[in-house]
Formats: C-alpha cells, structure tokens, sequence
C-alpha cells in the first residue's frame, strides 16, 4: 500500500490533489495548520505546524508515509513575495524530508515555481532556462530545491521538483486576479486592474493537481514544468470574464500599476511532464472559467 502525505492539504492546489490520490488507490494522510479542513470521504486527517519541529517528527513517526507530497508555504497575495518566513520554510522542509527519510519515506515531490527561473527568457524550459531568482520567494524555492537534491542523492531518495506557473480555479485567494475580477463584476463593481499586456501561462487548478499527482505515481525525477505550455495575454482573459458575466464595462485596465519587475511574457515548456508523466489537461481556458465563475457563483 502506497502512505501518501499531504502537506498544505487544505491549500488551494493541495485539497484539489486528495480525491485524485484516491483515486489513485493511495492511503491518504492530509496535514494542514488549520483545524477546519475539506471534507472529503477516505482522507486520514493531521493537524500540524511544520515549522515545529517536534510537531513534525511526531507527525511522521505516526503516520510513517512511503510518499511524500509537499505543497506547504507562506502564499498569502502580495506579501509572500518578500515574506521572511519564506527563510523559516526552507529550514522546516529540510527537516521534514530529514525526519521523512529517517521512517523510511521513499518518494518526494515538491512544489517549485516558475519565480525560480530568469525572467528574461519568455518560454522557460528546465534544461535551457537558467535559474536566476528576483524574489526573496523564489530565491528560497531554489535553495530548497538544491538542498533537497543534495540530501535525496545522499540517501537514494526518489525526488522530483514541480516548478508551477499560474494557477487559477475554485478556493483561490479572492485577492489574486482572477477572483478579484470574478467578484467585482459579480458584485456590480469596478474591477480595477494593470494595463493587462502581460503574457501568462494559466492552468486551471485540478489540472495542476492531476500534474503533480502524475508525477507522484510515475517516478518522474528532477525539476519539471507544471502549466499549460500556451501564452495568454491578461487582458483577453479579463475581457472574456467581463463577457460571460456581462459587465464588460465595469473593468478598469490600466488603473492600478504593475508590480515592479513583472516580465511582460513568462510561458511553461511542458513537453517533460507530458514525455515522462503521460499527463494532459482535461480543462481548457474557457471551459475552466466557467467553473470558477460557478464556483464564486455559488458563494454569494
């Protein structure tokens, strides 16, 4: 029997990866700071804080896992860019894969991010694209994939780094850009956003999941892409919310700034997660909006 844990699990990438473990035939144990968690059918249930380090090895002394997925970390909209507990999520991971090793875990993947890479390049590829991180975020995404690569060669560990790119869908933070402008135009208000020039790699969030999932299940090593491998300009995508909500006229572009140092075009090549996982989207951009539009829908 495959022991699967989750961290973050009640994250926004993390809850949509547990039915799908599953489905997979995984015995499912889900960890999460919090005390209300999703309520899913088969899931075997933990509350911890990772970054306490006798919380964590009591954790995995219990539950013993074979298999490790790893989505916990500071992600709160605007902040976690240069957040200093970016630092503190280093250290607590490295000890977790540590004590997981140690109760003889097998299998790790890991959530990266597309901050990890240069910038520069506009399609980011895991051979070509060298890695040069902006961010404070991305600086210790890459720190901890480095380290956690030293440390699963040493032990004969089976690792593998998911690298996400733009991520939107149901349970998404209501102040990142699609829901922001979901529920504005819902709501009969403004939706004020950047000139939307930028090109991003978008993919709907079970799609993510089902990704990382596939790569748990294949065996699949070092770094790989998670996205959509396509590029789309934001303001096409806002327009064509305010087009199914019709409210075009409530949207403001151009009214707020760009964060500094947003690169106009940043896409995903994918041809490694589809060549070694086998993975697809089963969502594509228009039908994925409409499931989140649904979704925030459904909450007012």
């Amino acid at each position: 029997m495959i022991k699967t844990l989750v961290t973050g699990a009640s994250g926004f990438i993390g809850r949509h990866s547990l039915p799908l473990l599953l489905k997979a035939g995984h015995e499912v144990h889900a960890v999460s700071l919090k005390k209300k968690n999703p309520c899913i059918n088969g899931i075997n249930w933990h509350q911890a804080d990772l970054k306490n380090q006798t919380q964590t090895k009591r954790l995995i002394a219990d539950i013993r896992p074979t298999h490790l997925l790893h989505f916990a970390w500071c992600t709160e909209p605007g902040s976690f860019w240069d957040n200093p507990e970016n630092n503190q999520w280093v250290q607590a991971s490295l000890e977790l894969l540590k004590t997981f090793q140690a109760h003889g875990g097998k299998r790790i993947v890991i959530a990266g991010t597309c901050a990890e890479y240069d910038w520069n390049e506009e399609i980011c590829s895991e051979e070509r694209t060298p890695s040069r991180p902006a961010t404070l975020y991305g600086n210790c995404k890459y720190e901890l994939q480095l380290k956690a690569n030293s440390f699963c060669e040493k032990y004969q560990l089976s690792l593998c780094w998911g690298r996400i790119f733009f991520v939107y869908g149901p349970h998404e933070h209501p102040a990142r850009l699609i829901p922001s402008v979901i529920n504005s135009l819902l709501n009969k208000k403004t939706a004020e956003c950047t000139h939307g020039k930028q090109y991003r790699d978008l993919l709907y969030v079970e799609d993510v999941a089902s990704g990382f999932v596939a790569l748990l299940c294949n065996k699949v090593t070092g770094v790989v892409n998670i996205g959509s491998g396509e590029s789309r300009m934001l303001r096409n995508i806002i327009e064509t919310i305010g087009g199914k909500i019709d409210c075009p006229e409530l949207i403001r572009l151009g009214s707020i700034p760009s964060r500094p140092g947003d690169p106009i075009r940043l896409v995903a090549d994918i041809s490694k997660l589809r060549r070694e996982s086998g993975w697809s989207p089963k969502f594509d951009l228009d039908s994925g909006l409409d499931k989140t539009i649904q979704w925030w829908k459904g909450l007012i």
